[in-house]
């Protein structure tokens, strides 16, 4: 629920839901989501980690980009949590395609035409998971530079995060203001 309270807050807050962008991690990858979004005219960026139905319902989205030629690869840097630098040279599938509701959820939600990028690193190195982002949006993805585009945007969350981690735990925010 707070993913989608947080989604209509923050698109009523800015008055202009046309120009926002609701980045999300794994955690909010949730159909209610994609739909409010859709109601609210709103745009979204979300790590999948659910396997979707797709096109007539009888396929998956895994099954449809396996299918998907990579149309070019893309770098990107990142810090892991202990803070080592790492680099990976990622391989980028994009697609568009009809996502479906989960079964269960049919008769309550339509579906929805997505955006679907995939983003997999070749030749991780021994020692680290392998980078291999499952994105969905609702925003235009067309081509390679367009997918990249949204990668980018996606790979911010790791120093958004960084950041609230050191609020958190380096200047104990939540201690703080609950003394306030």
């Amino acid at each position: 629920m707070r993913w989608l309270d947080n989604l209509r807050l923050s698109t009523e807050l800015t008055g202009a839901p046309e120009r926002c962008v609701h980045i999300g991690d794994r955690e909010s990858d949730i159909y209610e989501l994609y739909c409010l979004a859709d109601e609210l005219g709103t745009g979204f960026l979300v790590r999948s980690c659910v396997e979707r139905l797709a096109e007539d319902g009888g396929t998956t989205i895994a099954k449809v980009m396996a299918e998907v030629q990579s149309s070019g690869t893309h770098e990107v840097r990142f810090r892991d949590a202990q803070g080592k630098d790492h680099c990976a040279v990622l391989s980028v599938k994009q697609a568009t395609m009809t996502v479906r509701p989960p079964i269960g959820k049919q008769k309550k939600y339509r579906h929805q035409n997505l955006q679907i990028i995939h983003a997999e690193e070749l030749n991780p190195p021994e020692g680290r998971a392998p980078v291999f982002w499952k994105l969905i949006t609702n925003l235009p993805v067309t081509t390679h530079a367009d997918a990249v585009h949204k990668l980018d945007w996606y790979a911010l969350h790791w120093k958004i995060e960084t950041f609230f981690r050191t609020l958190k735990t380096g200047c104990r925010i939540e201690e703080l203001l609950s003394h306030s």
